[in-house]
């Protein structure tokens, strides 16, 4: 065997031993990234979760309106990556209490009977008002004396969380938002910053976030904003003093 053979040999065994490797390097990147998505979804192989949305008030018919639908096909691909199972279920339908299996919750609050039961029971510190005669502030939030009315198509609030009745239960994330074109901005930004919300809140933590989308007449979904990290006051509940002062304010 020349020396010029047993070199291409000794080259080409390395070249193997080295793809080996990085295959092996990267199958184990990939898996502790889907392990670490899991985690935060709280959706491992073969799990159950359930995403429950309200139907579109402008059809005679059970129809979802397209931002929303949109919004949970960009869930769907997130529950089919962890290896879970989803189901569609209406705002209205008698549902499990939470915890026992992952939950997304989509829509606006003020329509939303899902929603609005977890935004009374996890998030007590947000009102969402439901506006006047008119219509006026329809959809407003108000969190610590703060008020972020909406002004359709130019500025748009949304308030995305993660909250968890317990340690062992599964989260339920909620995009409460004041138009659905807000609900596809709260999931796109929870989808592509997963990561970076697992390491700042912890894979297993809560958090509530708002968020603002910005001419969205102009640019859809696509042009947000965080607001402000409001966990703290939307999970604290409002006394009575501060509800006073809040309402005379809005006055």
């Amino acid at each position: 065997m020349t020396d010029t053979l047993q070199d291409l040999i000794a080259s080409a065994a390395a070249l193997i031993v080295g793809l080996a490797a990085g295959w092996a390097v990267h199958s184990a990147f990939a898996r502790r990234k889907r392990a670490r998505e899991q985690r935060f979804f709280g959706l491992p192989d073969g799990s159950e979760c359930v995403m429950v949305t309200h139907r579109d008030s402008t059809s005679a018919h059970w129809s979802i309106p397209r931002h929303d639908a949109l919004a949970l096909l960009g869930l769907a691909s997130v529950v089919e990556n962890c290896g879970a199972h989803a189901e569609v279920a209406p705002h209205d339908t008698g549902l499990q209490g939470f915890g026992a299996r992952t939950e997304f919750c989509v829509g606006d609050p003020t329509a939303h009977r899902r929603l609005a039961a977890h935004m009374a029971n996890l998030l007590p510190g947000v009102a969402v008002h439901a506006g006047d005669d008119s219509g006026t502030d329809r959809g407003m939030f108000t969190i610590a004396g703060t008020h972020y009315r909406p002004d359709p198509g130019a500025v748009e609030h949304v308030l995305l969380a993660r909250l968890t009745a317990g340690d062992d239960s599964r989260p339920v994330f909620l995009a409460a938002g004041q138009r659905p074109v807000t609900h596809r901005a709260a999931v796109r930004h929870l989808v592509r910053n997963r990561a970076r919300l697992a390491r700042k809140y912890g894979a297993q933590g809560s958090f509530c976030v708002l968020l603002k989308v910005v001419n969205s007449q102009a640019y859809g979904p696509d042009l947000v904003e965080v607001v402000a990290d409001v966990t703290k006051p939307a999970t604290t509940s409002v006394g009575p003093r501060a509800a006073a002062k809040a309402a005379a304010k809005d006055d």
